[in-house]
């Protein structure tokens, strides 16, 4: 039996979207006030996917309590209460976009699970704001 089980995560970052190669006029007129100086936060809300087959032995896809504790000690400890551009060594280079940040955010959790299962991973930047990928 193929199936998909979710879990859903939450943590608290703040984040500032520029590019250090433009001026502070392009900076603004593209990313508006989400390029402040003083950095802004989010409340982001994430839904992780994992699709795959039964294990007829145990009934799990994967058990829940393991993909738990993969999600908080490789995601939440990671980016909760953190300023991604300064905090986080991904975005050192790279805009913390919503979209990057779901990128980054399945690359951790695809080194963590069996090559067996799909991921997929939905971040909610504000409740009316996601991404997801893959798409």
């Amino acid at each position: 039996m193929r199936i998909s089980v979710f879990r859903k995560a939450h943590f608290n970052a703040a984040h500032r979207l520029y590019r250090a190669d433009w001026s502070k006029e392009k900076n603004e007129q593209v990313f508006g006030l989400c390029c402040s100086p003083n950095y802004h936060g989010h409340n982001y809300d994430l839904e992780v996917r994992v699709t795959g087959e039964v294990d007829p032995e145990t009934g799990f896809l994967i058990d829940l309590k393991v993909l738990k504790e993969i999600i908080k000690k490789h995601v939440e400890d990671r980016f909760d209460h953190k300023n991604l551009n300064l905090d986080v060594e991904d975005f050192k280079t790279m805009n913390p976009t919503a979209e990057n940040i779901c990128f980054v955010i399945w690359k951790i959790l695809r080194e963590q699970l069996d090559d067996k299962f799909e991921l997929g991973v939905r971040l909610y930047e504000t409740p009316r704001n996601y991404v997801e990928y893959p798409a």
